[in-house]
């Protein structure tokens, strides 16, 4: 018997939970103090802009809303490495990579009031809305993605899904076209470990998320989603292959969502409160 191929899953990680730095050698934008402060202090005001909502839907100002609280790093680093031209395909908890793309604190909230009109929000007008059926959003950058290869635009498609998307069809009909036809696109994977109530060892036998990637043929690794710098490396790594002609790339970003799914649910009924309390030693943003 030979072996046809090997493959492998790098992790990318620079700073510890404590945000002390676990590499020899960080990133150059690690080096770049203004650029820091912004992405800290987008994750801070991302942070008391969840706390805020979530207390308006509690008293009936709002209707049901989708906290973000854990994935800051994960979500600002997109926002922040991505170039006005790019467009963003969101899921529906994105806010950090939103923000940072010009979408007002107002519009969010006027959308999950059930006012449609903040989905006309501002920001890139090619930026896309957002996205509540699981999944779809990927073929929405695909086929974006395929229209700036087709007219040679140095320009890349961005979209976002949740570890519970990865077992839908759209997730792995996307991959492989993308894969097939090498376009301009970056797909992150924001791995918070629930799929609402299923956990992620029901989902799938992978050792990774990120290894889904590869039978597309696509360029695939696993970060830490807590780990600011880490991700903004990996994204800044992915855009520049994909705006050189070299094709997508599939980013797992490992984190938690230390929030219940939606203010709808009540994740207290299926998750243990220990290890909740793990994953809140490890997370991006903490609080003194």
């Amino acid at each position: 018997m030979t072996i046809s191929a090997k493959f492998e899953i790098k992790y990318f990680q620079y700073l510890d939970p404590a945000g002390k730095p676990v590499a020899k050698k960080l990133p150059k934008v690690a080096e770049d103090r203004d650029e820091m402060l912004r992405m800290y202090r987008m994750m801070s005001q991302v942070r008391v802009f969840d706390r805020k909502a979530i207390a308006l839907q509690r008293t009936g100002q709002l209707g049901t809303y989708a906290s973000s609280l854990g994935h800051e790093a994960t979500h600002v680093a997109i926002g922040a490495a991505m170039r006005p031209e790019d467009a963003f395909f969101p899921m529906y908890r994105e806010y950090g990579a939103q923000f940072m793309r010009g979408v007002k604190m107002e519009e969010v909230l006027l959308f999950w009031g059930g006012d449609e009109r903040g989905n006309d929000f501002s920001g890139p007008k090619h930026d896309f809305p957002w996205c509540v059926p699981i999944a779809t959003q990927f073929h929405h950058a695909v086929g974006a993605a395929m229209a700036y290869k087709y007219r040679g635009e140095k320009r890349v498609a961005v979209s976002v899904i949740g570890d519970g998307g990865t077992s839908q069809g759209d997730f792995y009909e996307s991959l492989n076209a993308a894969g097939a036809w090498q376009l301009p696109v970056v797909f992150v994977i924001a791995n918070n470990k629930w799929a609402i109530s299923v956990p992620l060892e029901l989902q799938t036998r992978c050792e990774t998320l990120a290894q889904k990637g590869i039978a597309g043929g696509i360029e695939s690794v696993q970060v830490d989603g807590n780990d600011i710098i880490a991700m903004r490396e990996a994204m800044d790594t992915a855009l520049d292959r994909a705006r050189k002609g070299k094709g997508p790339t599939l980013i797992e970003a490992v984190t938690y969502r230390l929030s219940d799914h939606t203010t709808a649910d009540d994740a207290r009924r299926y998750r243990k409160q220990e290890e909740v309390a793990e994953a809140e030693a490890k997370e991006p943003a903490e609080e003194s």
